[in-house]
């Protein structure tokens, strides 16, 4: 018998929805990081400094954290699914755009633009797939969603690594609107009407989405990802000359980090589900006594490995967390709130890979490592103190049976 969820879908037709949203944060993340792969030959094409083209990731991560609140508050009514299927489509002919730039300009602009819709479709993504479930599945929904993230990491960038070394910087864009299109055509034949799941305009939702409790959460998520990307950034020098691998060897160990971490996603939004505050205190935990022992066991492989594995697991894990519970805290505003983690982790990343720059070109590569370790540290007090907020009792919408319910308060 089919089960109906909350969105008055049958579990196989929500299956199929959750597909489509995976397939669409696979896209994005594979075009957020496909230009990693290709800078050397954009270098040479477009006659540009490395310097210069690295501008192209920062573009990008600009326009995740700033445009990404700014247009979901430019499109705060309108109706979810049209919404998840305009910001894509959009999405797709801004990497057109990018794949015929002619000149860096163009590209740099391109690369803004889809930095922003990648902001504004994630954020709606999230409020679809917790729209699909019953609210004590939310969690799962959230890593479903980041899971098509995670995935990315280990075999898009590779992927549009090799088609771009092979045929070409736009040849790699190409293999993104190629995917695109494919996952707009599942978003269109599967996504179903789902309720807007924040009320009021983007003022009345700016107020929830932006309450201390929300931006508390926010800080926290901040630092725990920018402690990662301080030592992350430099994690080959630190296996080359610290603990004494190259090569192949070293394309092993950072595999092994790529599987941790869609591992971790999936795992974590089950945790997220059991306590997402809990589960934050415990990941920042866990996450320090990884990076002590690199710290203190960096010439030793297996050691390295097994804190490698370890950090990949609970560092992508707690995602789904942060993201469950920045949108539960901020109630009513949760359709603006939920672009946010995005915007905390990015500038989170930015800012961490250049402290850990600073850090290695002081001290060295176990110099990033202690970068990270400090930054969880200031973390850990903030996380178990966000972990005592309680959720505010809100009005929900009252329009019909398909308006969410509050999630309890224990996460």
């Amino acid at each position: 018998m089919s089960t109906t969820l909350r969105s008055g879908l049958g579990r196989t037709r929500s299956n199929w929805a959750m597909v489509a949203l995976f397939l669409g944060a696979f896209v994005v993340g594979t075009a957020e990081l496909v230009v990693v792969g290709v800078l050397n030959i954009i270098v040479k094409e477009m006659e540009v400094s490395i310097s210069t083209a690295g501008t192209l990731v920062t573009a990008y991560s600009l326009g995740i954290s700033i445009g990404g609140p700014l247009l979901t508050a430019l499109t705060i009514k309108f109706g979810r699914r049209f919404l998840l299927w305009l910001s894509f489509l959009a999405y797709v002919l801004g990497n057109v755009a990018a794949a015929f730039a002619v000149n860096f300009g163009m590209l740099v602009t391109a690369r803004i633009i889809t930095g922003a819709l990648h902001g504004l479709f994630m954020g709606v993504a999230f409020a679809v797939a917790a729209a699909l479930v019953p609210p004590d599945r939310m969690g799962r929904a959230i890593a479903v969603v980041f899971g098509g993230f995670a995935v990315s990491t280990a075999l898009g960038l590779p992927l549009g690594n090799l088609i771009g070394q092979g045929f070409g910087w736009q040849a790699a864009f190409v293999a993104v609107i190629v995917l695109g299109v494919i996952a707009l055509v599942a978003a269109l034949a599967f996504i179903p009407q789902v309720p807007n799941t924040g009320t009021g305009g983007v003022g009345a939702q700016a107020k929830h989405a932006f309450a201390p409790r929300v931006l508390a959460v926010l800080a926290v998520g901040f630092l725990l990802l920018g402690g990662q990307y301080a030592a992350l950034t430099y994690i080959t020098p630190f296996l080359e000359q610290v603990t004494g691998i190259s090569g192949s060897l070293i394309s092993a160990f950072l595999f092994a980090y790529g599987i941790a971490n869609a591992i971790g996603t999936f795992g974590g939004g089950w945790a997220a589900d059991r306590n997402a505050s809990r589960t934050l205190v415990i990941a920042n935990v866990v996450l320090i006594g990884a990076l002590l022992l690199l710290w203190l066991a960096g010439d030793a492989p297996v050691a390295v490995a097994a804190a490698l594995f370890v950090w990949g697991v609970v560092g992508f894990g707690l995602v789904p967390s942060l993201q469950h519970r920045v949108v539960t805290l901020a109630g009513p505003g949760r359709d603006l709130a939920a672009t946010l983690p995005q915007s905390a982790v990015t500038a989170g990343i930015a800012i961490g890979a250049l402290v850990g720059g600073w850090a290695v070109a002081a001290g060295g590569p176990d110099a990033a490592v202690v970068t990270g370790l400090i930054a969880f540290a200031i973390a850990l007090p903030g996380a178990w103190a966000i972990s005592l907020l309680k959720v505010p009792t809100f009005e929900e919408p009252t329009a019909g049976p398909a308006a969410p319910s509050t999630v309890p308060a224990s996460n």
